[in-house]
């Protein structure tokens, strides 16, 4: 018999210079990128989260620590196909993704169905079930002032 599952998650970065904006796995045309160890696209980090959280396994801290020299740079594509590995042994797949990206500039609306279609593929799902959506957080707070981007996602897995 099989379980239906969720998760939840949340990243944010801050924006700086001399870093490619990445998110969902495109890269956006804009004067400043996220900083991190890998290329701090959070709205694939978001997911990966949510994604372990559907089974229970953690937060990408844990599997993709920034103090890991071996991964820095890392696609976070790549870390969604990585967390879709873990997903496949403990017996669970991706019933969906549903994210929102918060974030001032730049505006994100043109983009998403390119993100659909690379999480889709790294996770290996069709794009009907990955939602992604965008918002502005108002002029309010860090994000609204434009110094960082933040994603929250919940995932719905069903695992055997």
């Amino acid at each position: 018999m099989s379980t239906t599952r969720c998760g939840i998650g949340y990243d944010i970065h801050r924006l700086g210079q001399n870093r490619k904006l990445i998110l969902g796995g495109v890269e956006i045309p804009y004067l400043l990128g996220l900083e991190g160890h890998s290329d701090a696209d959070v709205l694939s980090h978001a997911m990966a989260d949510a994604l372990l959280g559907a089974i229970c396994a953690g937060d990408i801290g844990q599997h993709f620590p920034d103090t890991d020299e071996s991964i820095r740079g890392i696609s976070s594509i790549e870390i969604l196909k990585r967390v879709s590995q873990m997903l496949a042994q403990k017996k669970a797949r991706v019933l969906n993704i549903d994210a929102t990206v918060i974030a001032e500039a730049p505006k994100i609306a043109p983009y998403i169905p390119a993100m659909r279609k690379e999480i889709a593929a790294a996770v290996g799902v069709s794009n009907a079930q990955i939602s992604v959506k965008a918002t502005t957080n108002e002029r309010l707070g860090p994000i609204g002032r434009g110094e960082g981007i933040s994603a929250m996602a919940i995932a719905t897995v069903e695992q055997d």
